[in-house]
């Protein structure tokens, strides 16, 4: 069924799409869909909490990658997986980003609180990587905000643009983001 509303809401706006169409799709009816996921509020708010901890856990996996080679940029891997899963699932994009900011609350909370969850992982992976090097908590704060808003600024430019990949838009916000300390990494190290 979350699946069914994902594809309907990244088509249509919250408010064209109705609860008859989703539940055609899902194969079921109205009234199943109502029964498990509530109102049309809850649909769509189910379909933002679902997307928004696939990406979440998405760039924690690959952040904390066991199998990676050490000398790996944690934060190169975490911004890959973010662009990887942007491209690959463009309509769960559409619906956290484009469809969840313009609607108000809860919906607009549910996508702050998930923007707040990556940059947190972000702000503790740049103290990890810079170890003997690193900058107080507010720095690190406000380096990774600058991570998470490019990440999204060239989210829009990776997905206009086909010959981009995630790996190259990857590499520009991690070279970005590492630059911000005064060179490449300023000295960090692989996280452990």
């Amino acid at each position: 069924m979350i699946d069914a509303a994902i594809d309907a809401f990244s088509r249509g706006d919250y408010h064209t799409v109705r609860v008859d169409e989703i539940a055609e799709a899902a194969g079921t009816s109205k009234p199943t869909v109502y029964h498990h996921l509530g109102s049309k509020e809850g649909i769509f708010l189910a379909c933002v909490r679902r997307e928004a901890d696939r990406l979440v856990d998405a760039i924690r996996r690959a952040v904390h990658d066991p199998r990676a080679p050490r000398e790996d940029d944690p934060l190169h891997r975490g911004l890959l997986a973010f662009f990887t899963f942007i491209t690959e699932n463009r309509d769960s994009w559409t619906v956290l980003y484009r469809r969840a900011g313009g609607q108000g609350e809860p919906f607009t909370g549910q996508v702050a609180r998930t923007r707040e969850r990556v940059i947190s992982e972000i702000v503790d992976l740049i103290i990890t990587c810079t170890a003997g090097v690193a900058p107080d908590l507010r720095d690190a704060q406000l380096l990774a905000r600058v991570a998470v808003s490019t990440a999204d600024a060239f989210t829009d430019w990776l997905l206009e643009h086909p010959e981009e990949t995630p790996h190259t838009m990857a590499g520009h916000v991690t070279a970005l983001t590492w630059s911000s300390l005064g060179g490449d990494r300023a000295g960090a190290t692989a996280a452990p």
